[in-house]
């Protein structure tokens, strides 16, 4: 099994711990805000305001369960548009505020069911990159599990893009990949090798700007080994990036994705 393929299983693992279990250990005082004022409240996507040592924040994050009645409630963490919808309700709210956005992302991709796109889903997910592209306050993006296409690039447009050792950021699944370019989705250890979906090629290559180590025990017996590098680094990043005015912090979200149309080929 290659390096990225070992991602891929530790990033699906049942047990990896929760966006509300990072919000349990990196926040204070955190308040859970439901519904998008449009549809109904997606459990798949949880946001609300906190505290991180004296700062008010925004929280957004893609919740998956545990058990199969927790992934039942929350859809397996596969987001609907009002989940996106609330989201960016959220994320406007913290503008208007002038509180700066954290979200955490671990999803296989937006929920691809026929309700879904009746309602709006591609909509929903372009509206949020074109509103995050401009929101006038800082956004710190954290992939904590899987990231897959739209689904997790909707909440990810920001700042700066941080990922944990296992964290991964790609168009689709390595199965998928295999599937449409070679018609045999077992060989999905080689696609994953080749996509540079996970961290540590993902931090080389410029699209991840921090990457956080696991404990070698795993992350859901050691949580705290991970999110005491997440908070040292929210406390150098946050005040850094309040002290941007508005016009210098969109600048800088410009150029960062500017950049990215200098990657021609992969592999």
């Amino acid at each position: 099994m290659t390096e990225a393929m070992e991602s891929v299983k530790i990033a699906r693992k049942a047990e990896r711990p929760t966006t509300k279990e990072f919000i349990d250990e990196l926040f204070d005082d955190f308040i859970e805000f439901h519904g998008d004022r449009y549809f109904a409240d997606d459990a798949a996507i949880i946001g609300g305001i906190a505290s991180f040592k004296g700062i008010p924040v925004t929280v957004i994050g893609i919740q998956k369960g545990h058990t199969l009645a927790e992934n039942i409630e929350c859809n397996f963490g596969q987001p609907s548009p009002e989940g996106y919808r609330k989201a960016l309700r959220l994320m406007k709210q913290a503008e208007k505020f002038k509180r700066p956005v954290i979200t955490f992302i671990c999803t296989s991709g937006a929920y691809p069911g026929m309700g879904a796109e009746e309602r709006g889903q591609g909509e929903a997910i372009a509206r949020n990159l074109m509103e995050m592209s401009r929101l006038k306050t800082p956004i710190i993006s954290i992939f904590s599990g899987e990231g897959g296409s739209g689904g997790a690039l909707a909440l990810a447009v920001s700042d700066e893009v941080w990922m944990l050792e296992h964290g991964l950021f790609s168009v689709l699944s390595p199965e998928g990949f295999a599937s449409i370019l070679w018609r045999d989705s077992s060989r999905a250890d080689e696609a994953a090798e080749l996509m540079k979906m996970n961290a540590k090629e993902l931090l080389k290559n410029g699209v991840c700007d921090k990457m956080f180590t696991e404990a070698e025990e795993g992350l859901e017996h050691n949580l705290q080994y991970t999110t005491d590098q997440i908070s040292e680094a929210l406390s150098e990043a946050l005040p850094r990036l309040l002290k941007l005015s508005k016009k210098k912090l969109l600048d800088n979200r410009y150029d960062r994705y500017r950049k990215f149309g200098e990657f021609t080929e992969i592999g």
